[in-house]
């Protein structure tokens, strides 16, 4: 287990300088072995070999580190996974704000890529401390972890260059073949929509389920979708960047600016450690007083999302 000792913050701008993470025990995602490639919080494209989650028991022993579930997902200005020549290098968005996360509690932020279903269970089993993965904030993920929330944005629709399919809202969705990654939220406003189309008369969407959203965005490439429900944010980001910007557009919706069902997103943390979820919220909201959060988010081309203030489990319904 981790234990946190923090001292409060003194003031608006009196930031974690005094903010001390002390480890005294644990294991879970930093013991070694083989498998997925894992990043740390140091320079941009420092990395090392992978490492294996694991709950069996192990000695006490001080460790300076917070190993975090990271999805393996596409280029996306929310989280990014990249292996030029097999070397498993990790950017992105989430990476970015770790990085500056763990430099201001004085530790570093350990990435090891997880199916994106598989992280909360990963939190629940004590292999991680906290998932950097831009996970929706929602009640009934409150039940078995806490957020420390940094954004907000809903879901948006990517097509193919040009939109040939004329898609421009949910509603277009209807009786075609949609592609969206399982067990995510945007596979839940699809199934949700399914009965507004039975209600005007129209046949449901064929949705069409990935693990990765690499792989929906694949399908969409290559015509087998007509269309990929993702993050807005996401959305944005492929239409502006693949291809030169020539690969993809995005679908909007001016009933939606912010994307539908627009919510709270943020850093998920065990439950079983609630010093560390309020180390990171004081360090998150140090980042937004001085600016790097908007920064960071400006970067991948989305700095509205980015939320005032650092707020925990911001969902209500």
């Amino acid at each position: 287990m981790l234990m946190y000792i923090s001292v409060p913050r003194r003031g608006a701008a009196a930031v974690l300088a005094c903010t001390a993470l002390v480890v005294v025990s644990g294991c879970g995602a930093s013991d070694t072995g083989g498998g997925e490639p894992t990043a740390g919080a140091g320079a941009p494209g420092s990395r090392s070999r992978g490492t294996r989650p694991s709950t069996r028991p192990c000695p006490s022993r001080s460790r300076r580190q917070v190993p975090c579930a990271w999805p393996r997902t596409s280029p996306t200005p929310r989280s990014r996974c990249s292996s030029p020549r097999g070397r498993g290098e990790l950017t992105g968005l989430d990476y970015d704000l770790g990085q500056a996360l763990g430099a201001k509690l004085g530790v570093r932020f350990t990435f090891t890529p997880t199916k994106f279903d598989g992280i909360v269970p990963a939190l629940q089993a004590g292999k991680f401390d906290a998932a950097m993965s831009a996970l929706t904030d929602n009640q009934e993920r409150q039940k078995v972890v806490d957020f420390v929330d940094y954004s907000r944005s809903g879901s948006g629709i990517s097509v193919a260059e040009g939109n040939p399919a004329k898609i421009s809202t949910l509603d277009d969705l209807c009786g075609r073949k949609v592609g969206v990654q399982a067990a995510t939220n945007q596979y839940k406003l699809l199934e949700a929509h399914q009965a507004t189309c039975r209600a005007v008369g129209r046949k449901v969407a064929d949705i069409q389920t990935f693990p990765k959203d690499s792989d929906a965005q694949l399908a969409l490439r290559s015509g087998k979708v007509i269309a990929e429900v993702v993050t807005k944010p996401a959305a944005c980001w492929s239409a502006k960047t693949a291809d030169g910007g020539k690969a993809f557009d995005l679908a909007e919706d001016p009933e939606a600016p912010a994307g539908y069902r627009a919510s709270p997103n943020g850093i998920a943390v065990s439950k079983r450690l609630p010093q560390l979820t309020d180390a990171i919220r004081r360090a998150l909201q140090a980042l937004i007083d001085d600016g790097t959060l908007t920064r960071i988010c400006d970067k991948y081309g989305v700095a509205s999302i980015a939320m005032k203030e650092a707020t925990k489990n911001a969902a209500v319904d």
